[in-house]
């Protein structure tokens, strides 16, 4: 069929009259739907300006596709501070429903920023960012401040604030972000990072205070739950955790850390409010150094906390769910801190039932380094519970136990904790960590002595000053450590120690002169598998105390060559030209006196070599508390001398003063200045502090020097 010319004229007329409609409809759609998203713009910049104090300029916008909408250029500046600038973007792009745009209530998604700097600053009196922290709500309730910050609501603050704004689907491109405050820089640099119906994932490079770190995070995240799970990797290595340097003089690394929230939920009440958190927190190859607590890096190869919190005013808990599992170990801690009106802290940690094998493979390298390797059967478990509160520092309590169910040691590590038990070679140290002298303990060495050629009345005064139930307990003595621990706290320094003889042993033979935590705790660990395990008998262990412990001048070189005094012959002829079984009462108590402090056994006498009057009250306390036990006799104690003769080369070496030949009337000394003290419950009272020096292993205090 023929068309006709008229017919094709009518047909292009029409096509070309529908075309110029749709065309028109277009330009007219074009026009329309601009002018919508200038008024949604316009009502995205009133509702931002009236939620916070601040002026929002948008560059011009555009629809770039169908439903894309580019912003050419964003800046966000705080009012009270407008020419400081917060926030910049050189480009924004995002997905608008048309549908919604047409509806009046326009939908943004798949927001894409490219170029952004977000510029933080604070001094000592303001800032240009504290505005996006939500404020407290206004309330009738009287709040009582004496109970110190509310750590449930900043934390719920805080915690809202970022899920609240976190978007359903973003993409941020060349995003820097830097913060300049008083005593902290930082510098955010991310080339990217997408979040995705809720995953995460980008790149960061952080330099804060100095140190770098190149990060990698993955992840998922539910605002509207506040739900949370996030990696966190070093990128070509581990990663150094910034502040701790500078305020802790700490060094922490790790591999990766996975960070897990669970939920939260805030309660108001007239305390303003608590806020519980449940979630976890999880390190790979986490390293911490501090000088303090270990010589080395204490490395952990796996390591989780899945954690019941809870926070409110002026308190920080961590409550009964939560769970520390340390490579194999796992630790059920319950521990509670309130910060006002004093200080006070619980704490009770319970392990579950372990394997020796697994225990001992789960302890963490840089502490237990000398019992590393160690293998037994049975299994062994560990409780520590304690309580403080600075107001009443006297009420400190505390209790710790390690368990063992069928548990026996089938082979030693790195140390051989049987080596007591034979003859051994054995080196002795100066302060600053030099060999001074190795010597044989045991038969081989002529100097060596035996158990039952030592005067009674050494041994029953070093046990009565140092260790009353050294025969009789499992190495530790809870009671004087926790009056030492008062009287550390009262004093805020190590006045006092709670070591036992076994504990000095263990200090002695097996590990360093380093005065750290780490040293502290591997000694306490030794001393449980030494007591608890019988290898060797109390007997054999106060017989190696007595022959390898200092108990003089290091720099005292003896005719022979040998330097030092260490060991009870040594100390027996060093001071008084004798052997040890030939010691009588004064002089196994003087010998007693100096074991904490060796180094200044000069200053027990005055210049002229007269006993002070601070040894006299050690030698009448000492000898008070034997006869109360049984170990000597009243007349004893009656007919206890308080002049001292030294009649060996200590004499010569003290360099003591000739007497003036004058007659010189010498009081008695009025020991009702002194305070009463029971040396069965609390150890090492006496001239010198205790558990201080060489022998014991805190932290030496220089006397005061005799007058000339």
């Amino acid at each position: 069929m023929r068309i006709s010319p008229s017919t094709k004229r009518l047909l292009i007329g029409i096509a070309s009259s529908l075309a110029a409609l749709l065309l028109l409809a277009f330009a007219v759609f074009q026009w329309k739907r601009q002018q919508l998203l200038t008024y949604a713009l316009e009502k995205v910049k009133a509702k931002i300006e009236l939620k916070y104090p601040v002026i929002l300029t948008l560059g011009p916008a555009r629809f770039a596709g169908f439903k894309t909408v580019e912003i050419v250029g964003m800046s966000l500046v705080p009012r009270a501070t407008p020419t400081d600038t917060l926030l910049t973007a050189k480009r924004l792009e995002a997905s608008l429903s048309v549908r919604s745009l047409f509806a009046g209530r326009p939908v943004f998604s798949g927001l894409e920023i490219t170029t952004a700097r977000l510029t933080a600053r604070k001094t000592a009196t303001s800032d240009n960012y504290g505005f996006l922290i939500k404020k407290q709500k206004a309330t009738t309730v009287p709040r009582d401040t004496t109970k110190g910050t509310n750590y449930g609501l900043l934390l719920n603050q805080a915690l809202e604030t970022v899920f609240d704004n976190v978007p359903g689907e973003a993409s941020f491109k060349d995003f820097y972000v830097s913060y300049l405050g008083p005593r902290h820089t930082a510098l955010l640099r991310l080339p990217e990072l997408k979040i995705q119906d809720g995953d995460i994932s980008g790149r960061l490079t952080a330099n804060i205070d100095s140190v770098v770190n190149e990060l990698g995070i993955s992840g998922h995240i539910e605002p509207g739950d506040y739900a949370l799970s996030a990696r966190v990797f070093g990128v070509g290595g581990s990663v150094q955790l910034p502040y701790v340097p500078r305020r802790f003089g700490a060094l922490v690394s790790f591999d990766t850390v996975l960070v897990r929230l669970d939920s939260k939920d805030f309660d108001d009440d007239d305390t303003g409010g608590h806020l519980t958190v449940r979630g976890s927190l999880g390190a790979r190859n986490f390293s911490l150094y501090h000088p303090k607590l270990a010589a080395d890096e204490i490395e952990v190869k796996k390591g989780a906390l899945d954690f019941v919190a809870t926070l409110g005013r002026g308190t920080v808990a961590l409550e009964k769910g939560s769970q520390v599992t340390v490579n194999k170990l796992v630790l059920y801690p319950e521990i509670s801190v309130r910060m006002k009106p004093s200080r006070a802290v619980n704490i009770s940690v319970t392990s579950a039932e372990t394997q020796a094998n697994d225990f001992f493979s789960s302890l963490p390298t840089g502490i237990f380094d000398e019992v590393r390797g160690t293998q037994g059967t049975g299994t062994l478990t560990y409780r520590m519970s304690g309580s403080l509160d600075m107001a009443r520092v006297d009420s400190l309590k505390f209790d710790s136990s390690l368990r063992g169910k069928n548990f026996q040691l089938t082979s030693f590590g790195d140390e051989n904790l049987n080596k007591l038990n034979t003859p051994f070679q054995h080196t002795v140290y100066n302060d600053k960590g030099d060999s001074v002298r190795t010597f044989a303990v045991g038969p081989p060495n002529p100097d060596f002595v035996p158990y039952n050629e030592v005067s009674p009345y050494l041994i029953h005064a070093i046990t009565t000053a140092e260790d009353p139930r050294f025969f009789s307990h499992h190495g530790f003595m809870e009671k004087a450590f926790v009056k030492s621990a008062i009287q550390n706290i009262k004093e805020h320094r190590f006045a006092r120690g709670g070591s036992t003889i076994s504990m000095q042993l263990v200090k002695n033979v097996f590990l360093t002169r380093q005065k750290t935590v780490a040293r502290k705790v591997e000694e306490a660990l030794i001393v449980w598998l030494l007591e608890n395990t019988h290898l060797a008998s109390k007997q054999r262990m106060f017989e190696v105390y007595l022959n390898i412990i200092e108990w003089g001048p290091s720099k005292y070189r003896w005719p022979s060559g040998k330097r030092g005094v260490y060991g009870v012959k040594d100390a027996a002829l060093f001071y008084y030209g004798k052997r040890p079984s030939e010691l009588n009462l004064p002089e196994s108590l003087y010998l007693a006196s100096i074991i904490p402090k060796p180094k200044f056994s000069r200053y027990s006498f005055d210049s002229y070599g007269d006993l002070r009057r601070s040894t006299r009250y050690f030698f009448r306390l000492i000898a008070d508390i034997m006869v109360t036990r049984g170990l000597i006799t009243g007349s004893d104690r009656e007919n206890l001398p308080y002049a001292l003769a030294l009649t060996g080369p200590a004499r010569q070496y003290m360099h003591f003063s000739p007497r003036p030949d004058t007659t010189r009337t010498t009081a008695q000394a009025d020991s009702s200045q002194f305070e009463p003290l029971n040396l069965i419950d609390l150890l090492n009272t006496g001239a010198a502090a205790p558990d201080a020096g060489v022998n014991s292993g805190a932290a030496e205090e220089e006397p005061a020097k005799a007058p000339k």
